[in-house]
């Protein structure tokens, strides 16, 4: 989910959505939408950034958990669906976002 998104924002009791280590690295003083993330199954398991280059899109993934093959191949697949949107090459890395909140 991008930043902002009605879902992530809108969402109450906040804690279903964002348990645990999620609330402590996707929120930012208890306010959702600040930090782009990814959803498992309806639920905030990581938060996520890209930086674009020319044509070469990084992109950083900070799973809260162990991803099963299945998920990494989504992941995989959604990786290259932003290339294409952004019309670039892009490069996962699995591993700490290290930006600050976007607000």
């Amino acid at each position: 989910m991008p930043y902002f998104d009605a879902y992530t924002v809108g969402c109450h009791p906040r804690d279903q959505l964002f348990p645990e280590v999620a609330a402590e690295r996707a929120l930012s003083g208890g306010q959702a939408g600040n930090f782009p993330v990814m959803l498992l199954d309806g639920v905030v398991a990581g938060i996520w950034n890209f930086r674009k280059s020319n044509r070469k899109l990084s992109i950083t993934v900070e799973p809260f958990g162990n991803l099963t093959p299945i998920q990494r191949r989504e992941l995989d697949e959604q990786t290259e669906r932003i290339g294409h949107f952004f019309g670039g090459q892009p490069q996962l890395t699995l591993g700490r976002v290290a930006t600050g909140a976007h607000a």
